[in-house]
């Protein structure tokens, strides 16, 4: 603390300046702490509402939070990925050092984690003492909680004192010790710790979820150097987030900026190799460190996975895998012994695709559209249809739609003859010849999808008039016989011709009672007659959110997401035979990168794939161009500089333009980003094709 005495020796140092400043740091680092302590208020009700709905088990967590509030399935599923992915690590710690005479676990930042309750009643503690370090505020609260909880106490010693002791020791347990105590302070740490009697050669894991990074990079770069010096026989595991500069990273940064809680390590430390060597750099002799999707897919067994998917209805894919790819955990040795209980290398198949030099320039069109799961197609030349979605106002019911005219591109209103209904992730095919349109399935929420078919047709006139008020769409319900495949969303319709006549054809997607579908259904179109036909060759594996284009009287399916929530990159043509149609797997070389929730166009015979959510590479989804005659492909990334928000292209739909250079138009799109709020592209957004014309003219590629 400064006295006066010590500011007259500044001032006559001329150091008075710096005093100052150092008193402003540490006021503004005040408020920032308070800020800080708050997160661990928020995310200990996320983890009780994920153990309450049964993702893990911890029946101690529920005592630490007022009452248990249910979160939306997506942060259960975030909060289960994160403590699966620590309990992971925890437990293997304990079972490498299983026949060692005394072990520790030392949380730092702890919070109201339930961690040593949960061991204890394991039985999993034998010769293991867990230190818990954090603010004194928040170990003070957590003391109090725990001597006035029955269930708590009981699992602490029977001799302890009914009330907590002053700090920085609050609690003192033959197998507990809760300091209170701020952790980039290394002298007070330090000793404290030796007053608690942590033993500095014992085997020691230290646990730090999320806690480091809400330190200014220099405190929390010496926190790790301190660890790697003073305690040689130990195991570091960490929890953080990565990724700061593609649109998800942005929204989850702009979200803790608000908080007052800035995430200080992704600025320098944004990925894993930088994680990784940061570990190293800083004394510790190993590391492995991996994105949570790598985790759950590669780690995670398939039925305990199984299980997740069935505990409560979900339909946020894409968020969920942009979430587990801005997170990573990270395991660092010091010491023969430790080195076991690093991370085990999860086997997760990566791609390496040919990228363009090229970059393809992204630029916002000026109409104030959004939403997201809607779909598009051409009523006429210059008018687009727009149909279902939702929006921060809600699920859309009202048909809109966009018109180009000599001003740009507007929307305007659209007169419907009858009410299509609440409905995302369904798909409106146009019909040959410019027979206007059927929708197809689609949900409300999803326990609710659908099967319900709609024939769309447009007002010729609305052509002729230079501003109509509002277009005009007849709406009639199509009456089909047959066997009607079940109720779907997420799937495709496309139109396919045998035998002269055209089909309708509806492949994969998913419903209430499956995660994804594989089978295939064809509707006459002229007779609306749900049709079978013998299907043979490489069938696809089942999946939704992939796209299909009709080519040359066939269909090309490519990417989406697997039965077991992988993202698919391989690409499938259906191709008629004189009885049916026959499955061919095409082998695109390079292969693309797997991706879902995309849209793709034919162009000639190039396929144009643009958007969608992919796990192992860095940055949003560009455009990638598959020749349909040698199935080579190219990516291009895009150039979002002129869009002044963040560009989430999955969830959205998209259309072929030409008005003297050729363009994909994209519109709506985005999602809730875990809890850091919901993003929406507020405007379509134009992407020029002009740079890639001469690839995509050019023959045999």
């Amino acid at each position: 603390m400064w006295s006066r005495e010590t500011e007259e020796e500044e001032v006559c140092s001329g150091k008075l300046g710096g005093v100052m400043a150092t008193r402003a740091r540490k006021k503004q680092r005040k408020g920032s702490d308070t800020a800080v302590q708050g997160t661990n208020d928020s995310s200990v009700v996320s983890k009780a509402s994920a153990a309450a709905q049964g993702y893990f088990r911890d029946p101690f967590i529920q005592h630490f939070v007022c009452k248990v509030s249910r979160r939306a399935p997506l942060i259960n599923r975030g909060y289960f990925v994160r403590w699966r992915a620590v309990d992971h690590c925890v437990r293997h710690f304990l079972h490498i050092t299983a026949k060692c005479p005394k072990r520790q676990i030392l949380s730092l930042g702890a919070g109201f984690d339930s961690l040593y309750f949960r061991l204890h009643a394991d039985g999993a503690l034998d010769r293991t003492v867990v230190f818990e370090v954090d603010f004194p505020d928040v170990a003070q609260r957590k003391a109090a909680l725990v001597t006035s909880n029955a269930t708590l106490r009981g699992l602490l010693d029977p001799c302890l004192p009914p009330s907590p002791y002053t700090g920085p020791v609050y609690l003192c347990n033959s197998q507990y010790r809760l300091l209170g105590v701020d952790v980039r302070e290394k002298s007070q740490t330090e000793e404290a710790l030796s007053a608690a009697d942590l033993d500095w050669a014992a085997p020691t894991l230290i646990l730090s979820e999320v806690v480091l990074t809400y330190m200014e990079t220099q405190w929390s770069d010496a926190v790790i150097s301190w660890a790697a010096k003073r305690l040689p026989r130990s195991l570091f595991v960490m929890y953080e987030q990565i990724r700061p500069d593609d649109p998800f990273g942005r929204v989850m940064q702009d979200h803790f900026l608000k908080l007052n809680s800035t995430l200080h390590a992704l600025q320098q430390y944004p990925d894993l190799p930088a994680q990784r060597q940061r570990f190293l750099d800083k004394g510790w002799e190993r590391c492995v460190c991996v994105d949570m999707n790598t985790f759950y897919l590669g780690l995670v067994p398939q039925e305990e996975r199984d299980r997740i998917e069935t505990l409560e209805p979900f339909d946020e894919h894409e968020e969920w895998h942009q979430k587990c790819s801005h997170y990573f955990i990270l395991t660092a040795s010091r010491g023969a012994l430790m080195e076991q209980a690093l991370l085990g290398q999860a086997s997760v198949p990566s791609v390496s695709p040919s990228w363009s030099s090229t970059e393809l320039k992204a630029s916002a069109v000026p109409v104030c559209l959004e939403g997201l799961g809607l779909a598009s197609t051409w009523m006429r030349l210059e008018g687009l249809l727009l149909t279902g979605g939702s929006s921060r106002g809600g699920r859309v019911t009202q048909c809109r739609s966009l018109i180009r005219d000599q001003n740009g591109w507007r929307s305007t209103t659209v007169e419907a003859s009858a009410d299509l209904g609440v409905r995302l992730y369904h798909t409106v095919t146009p019909l040959p010849g410019g027979g206007g349109a059927v929708v197809y399935g689609g949900r409300s929420s999803p326990l609710r999808p659908n099967s319900d078919l709609f024939k769309l047709t447009f007002d010729p006139s609305a052509a002729k008039a230079p501003r109509p008020d509002a277009e005009k769409v007849q709406v009639e319900p199509m009456d089909c016989t047959g066997n009607p495949p079940p109720p779907r969303f997420r799937h495709t319709a496309t139109v396919i011709r045998h035998g002269g006549r055209h089909f309708l054809f509806v492949f994969g997607g998913k419903n209430q009672s499956a995660c994804a579908l594989g089978d295939s259904s064809f509707l006459s179109l002229d007779q609306q007659l749900w049709t079978e036909f013998p299907v043979g060759g490489d069938v696809p594996a089942a999946r939704h959110s992939h796209s299909a284009c009709s080519y040359l009287g066939s269909v090309v399916v490519f990417g989406g997401l697997s039965r077991e929530g992988e993202p698919l990159g391989d690409l499938s043509l259906l191709t008629p035979t004189e009885q049916g149609f026959d499955w061919i797997r095409a082998a695109v070389r390079p292969p693309p990168v797997p991706r879902y929730s995309h849209c793709a166009h034919v162009l000639g015979d190039k396929l144009i794939v643009v958007g969608g959510v992919w796990m192992h590479s860095d940055g949003a989804p560009g455009v990638v161009i598959v020749s349909l005659s040698t199935y080579s492909s190219m990516e291009f990334r895009l150039d979002t500089s002129s869009v002044p928000w963040p560009l989430m292209l999955h969830s959205f739909c998209s259309e072929l333009t030409d008005s003297g250079e050729p363009a994909l138009l994209l519109i709506g799109g985005g999602g809730n980003c875990f809890s850091f709020g919901t993003h929406l592209n507020p405007q379509p957004v134009s992407v020029c094709l002009q740079p890639v014309c001469d690839y995509l003219q050019t023959p045999g590629l």
